[in-house]
């Protein structure tokens, strides 16, 4: 009989099979996402290096009191405060990992939120 595989399991197959083509520099970082039940987070992280320069996540003291759990609003307003905090640190270009979520939903709109606030990707 067979199983039908976890949709996680599916994701981390996803994600290694981008894990290789997707690097983040200094001059173009990488835009992370990482999404839970009940709370995403994002960050620009400079591979080369190792070091995270921008973090923003729905726990955020910015963030407080206007979102109510992990939703596409709470998605868009932590895509606006990354591209914010990204362009404040002159970073105007990146690339996107979507760390093996389907690019739909809470990903696609705090990835065009990040673009309306200013980021090229």
């Amino acid at each position: 009989m067979l199983k039908k595989r976890s949709r996680n399991k599916l994701r981390l197959a996803r994600k290694v099979r981008l894990k290789y083509k997707i690097r983040g520099t200094l001059e173009k970082p990488r835009l992370c996402v990482f999404k839970s039940l009940n709370h995403i987070y994002a960050q620009i992280i400079d591979d080369a290096s190792g070091k995270t320069i921008v973090s923003v996540s729905s726990l955020d003291n910015q963030l407080q009191g206007k979102v109510k759990g992990c939703n596409i609003e709470t998605a868009k307003l932590v895509g606006a405060i990354l591209a914010k905090k990204a362009t404040e640190k002159d970073i105007s270009s990146v690339v996107f990992d979507r760390n093996g979520y389907l690019y739909h939903g809470k990903v696609k709109a705090l990835a065009d939120a990040a673009r309306e606030g200013g980021l090229i990707f």
